[in-house]
C-alpha cells in the first residue's frame, strides 16, 4: 500500500461530495469506529474513502483531550480503503489508511509520533492483516532503499553492484513469498485482493512449432485472455483504493489490448461491466467507467458504444439500484443527442432557403460525397475554419458537393458571411427551415460542425477539421475501394 506519511490536499477537494447520511447512534447494522491517537487532542477530523478518481467525506468527529474520537452512522456502503484526515489552516491533511469490509464495528489505537508501528487493531481481523502487511512492506523498502541507491549511483565498483543487486533481488523474492504466503493463507480477504491486484501478469515465452517458428503474436493474446487474472472487478474494495487501478486497467484493455471499432469495443466493456455484476459497488463503477469513456472520444465514432452501453445497462433499467431520475434523464439526452449522427446512420434530409429564399435541399446534392458544414457567421472558430474548407473545396481533388448550414437566423449576415469568404457551394439558412431544426436531426452542440457523407447519404465521418479532409478521402477510398477524385 501507500506510505502512511501525511498528504495534504485541499479540504475543498476532499469535500467533493459530502454524503448526507442521518446520523444515529451505535447500531450493530451501522458502523461504529473507535480511535484514540496519543499526541492527537482538541482538532477536527475527517472519515474519508476514495471512490474511483474521487475522494468523498462520510463524517466528522472532534478530537478529545486524550487523543480518542468515534465515527458512527449508518452502513458504509462502499467498501475499500478509508482515511481519516486531520483539517489544520484551511486543509486537511491524510494521517493513515484503513480498511472498510463488512465488519464495520472496532477500534484502532496508535501513536502520533509514529503512527504505522504504534497501530493495533480490535475487533477486525481484515485490519490486523492490512497493518500486519504495512508494517511487513515498510520494512522491506526501508532494507531495500540502500541498495537502490548503490545500483543508481555511478561511484560504487561493480563488485558493489553485483553484491547490491544480489541482496536486493533476495528481498524481492522474499517480499513475493511473504505476499504469496499471505493470499494463500486468507484468499477472499481484501488485503489479499488488494496484494494481487498490483502484482503484474508474468507472460510466458511463446512455445516454438515443430517447424521451429514462434507464433509473434501469442504474448499479446496471452497477456489479454490473463489480463485480469489478478484482479477481482466484481471486488467492491478495489473500486476505493488510493489511486484509480480499477479505471487504469479498464483503460489499458479497451485501449491497448483492443481492436478500435465499435463492435470490438462494445464486447469488451459487457465482458469488463458483466463480471463486475456480482457486487453493486463494482457493477455500478464499471459500467459508469465504460459509459463516460466514450462520451467525447478521442477517435471519430467511438461514441457509439456510449450510446449501447447506456442502452443495455442505463435505460434497461440494470442500473436504477443507484442512478437517480436526473441523473438518468441527463445521460439519455447526452445518447440521444449522439445516436443522430453516429457513424454508419443515414444522414436525414435537410429543406432549407438559400440566400435567394429558394428551398434547397441536402439530398439534392449529388456529388459522390457530401459535406454538411454548419456554421455561425458570429463565430470565431467558424472564422478559422471556413478558409480551410474553402481551399479544400477550390481545390476539386474529390467529387465532393458542400451544404453549408448557417445556424444565425439573420439571411443578411449568412449573406455577407458567404461573400466574404468565396463560398461557392450551396448555403443555407437553418431557421428557414422546411425540415426538423438541424439540431434535432444532427449532432451539432459545437461550431462548426463538419459531417462527410457517402452517395447513399450515409454518414461516413463527423466532426472533423478542414484541413484533415484531404487525409480522410485518401484513407477512405483506400480501404473502401473506388476513385472519389474528380
Amino acid at each position: 500500500m501507500k506510505n502512511l506519511s501525511p498528504i495534504s490536499f485541499s479540504l475543498l477537494l476532499v469535500v467533493l461530495s459530502i454524503i448526507a447520511d442521518a446520523r444515529e447512534s451505535a447500531a450493530q447494522d451501522g458502523y461504529t469506529l473507535n480511535f484514540k491517537v496519543t499526541g492527537w487532542h482538541d482538532t477536527t477530523v475527517y472519515l474519508g474513502h476514495h471512490f474511483g478518481e474521487s475522494i468523498y467525506i462520510k463524517d466528522t468527529a472532534v478530537v478529545g483531550k486524550q487523543g480518542d474520537f468515534r465515527f458512527d452512522g449508518v452502513t458504509l456502503k462502499d467498501h475499500g480503503v478509508y482515511f481519516v484526515a486531520m483539517a489544520k489552516d484551511g486543509k486537511a491533511s491524510k494521517q493513515f489508511d484503513f480498511l472498510i469490509t463488512d465488519d464495520q464495528q472496532f477500534s484502532m489505537t496508535t501513536s502520533a509520533t509514529d503512527v504505522l508501528q504504534s497501530m493495533k487493531v480490535t475487533g477486525s481481523d481484515e485490519n490486523v492483516l492490512f497493518y500486519k502487511n504495512m508494517k511487513y512492506q515498510t520494512s522491506a523498502r526501508e532494507r531495500a532503499a540502500p541498495l537502490e541507491s548503490i545500483l543508481q549511483d555511478a561511484t560504487p565498483s561493480m563488485q558493489q553492484k553485483e553484491a547490491a543487486k544480489a541482496e536486493y533481488t533476495r528481498i524481492r523474492d522474499e517480499v513475493l513469498l511473504y505476499q504469496d504466503q499471505l493470499i494463500a493463507a486468507n484468499p477472499n480477504s481484501l488485503t489479499a485482493n488488494i496484494i494481487r491486484a498490483y502484482r503484474p501478469i508474468n507472460v510466458p515465452a511463446a512455445p516454438k512449432a515443430s517447424d521451429g517458428r514462434i507464433d509473434s503474436t501469442f504474448q499479446f493474446r496471452w497477456y489479454k485472455k490473463h489480463f485480469f487474472d489478478n484482479f477481482e472487478l466484481s471486488e467492491p474494495g478495489l473500486v476505493c483504493l488510493p489511486d484509480p487501478l480499477y479505471k487504469q486497467k479498464i483503460d489499458e484493455y479497451l485501449d491497448k489490448l483492443t481492436a478500435q471499432d465499435p463492435d470490438s469495443l462494445f464486447l469488451a466493456a459487457t465482458k469488463i461491466i458483466n463480471a463486475a455484476e456480482k457486487n453493486q459497488q463494482a457493477y455500478r463503477y464499471a459500467a459508469w467507467v465504460c459509459l463516460l469513456k466514450y462520451q467525447q472520444p478521442s477517435i471519430m465514432g467511438l461514441d457509439e458504444i456510449y450510446v449501447r452501453v447506456f442502452d443495455t445497462y442505463y435505460a434497461s433499467g440494470k442500473m436504477n439500484f443507484w442512478i437517480t431520475a436526473g441523473s438518468l434523464k441527463a445521460l439519455k439526452d447526452q445518447a440521444d443527442r449522439l445516436r443522430k449522427s453516429l457513424i454508419g446512420n443515414i444522414g436525414p434530409d435537410l429543406v432549407m432557403q438559400d440566400a435567394s429564399l429558394k428551398p434547397q435541399a441536402l439530398y439534392s446534392i449529388d456529388n459522390k460525397y457530401t459535406i454538411l458544414f454548419i456554421f455561425d457567421p458570429d463565430c470565431g472558430h467558424c472564422r478559422e475554419e471556413t478558409p480551410k474548407l474553402v481551399s479544400f473545396y477550390n481545390k476539386k481533388k474529390w467529387d465532393v458537393g458542400i451544404y453549408a448550414v448557417s445556424a444565425d437566423s439573420s439571411m443578411q449576415k449568412m449573406r455577407n458571411y458567404v461573400k466574404e469568404m468565396s463560398m461557392r457551394w450551396t448555403t443555407v439558412n437553418g431557421h428557414h427551415t422546411y425540415t426538423k431544426y438541424y439540431q434535432e436531426l444532427y449532432d451539432a452542440l459545437m461550431l462548426p460542425s463538419i459531417f462527410v457523407l457517402d452517395k447513399d447519404k450515409r454518414i461516413i465521418a463527423k466532426q472533423i477539421s478542414a484541413d484533415r479532409l484531404d487525409e480522410f478521402f485518401e484513407n477512405y477510398e483506400r480501404y473502401h475501394g473506388g476513385n472519389g477524385k474528380r
